[in-house]
């Protein structure tokens, strides 16, 4: 079962200031469209490791998203670009820096904290069978951590 429906029309909205000629790379947005209430919009990037000079972007109106919206030429190569793009689950996105984990994450709980530490905006697991123990831990933490969100 495919994740996105590719028989689907978008509206795709251009932003105002790409033009044709302009010269783009990974992460620049191509523009927008309207997904549903919770993201009323959803950016249209250029994929990472993709740069050039735009020659080509689609005018407003409704595209599936494998239909090209885009192209961009580099060193005489053509990347046609599309409202959604391929990524390897293995291979990792790339970035301009990584933060380091220097502030550690206070749980609250005596034994977390010495036996199994942790660093904010890290990322954790509680592995354990049925009736373990393991949602009182997230609640635990929701509670009396140092963190400011927490997402159960």
């Amino acid at each position: 079962m495919p994740a996105l429906n590719f028989e689907k029309t978008w509206l795709f909205e251009p932003k105002k200031d790409m033009k044709v000629g302009k010269i783009v790379t990974g992460g620049d947005i191509l523009g927008s469209c309207f997904e549903n209430s919770l993201f009323d919009e959803h950016r249209i990037l250029v994929p990472p490791r993709i740069k050039g000079k735009l020659i080509e972007l689609a005018v407003e109106g409704n595209y599936t998203i494998g239909e090209t919206i885009a192209q961009v030429e580099y060193e005489g190569k053509v990347h046609k670009i599309a409202m959604c793009h391929w990524w390897p689950v293995r291979q990792t996105r790339p970035c301009a820096e990584k933060l380091a984990g220097n502030i550690p994450l206070l749980t609250g709980q005596r034994v977390l904290d010495s036996l199994f530490p942790s660093v904010l905006g890290g990322t954790c697991a509680i592995p354990g069978a049925f009736g373990c123990g393991k949602t009182c831990i997230s609640q635990a933490l929701s509670k009396y951590s140092n963190s400011e969100v927490s997402c159960l």
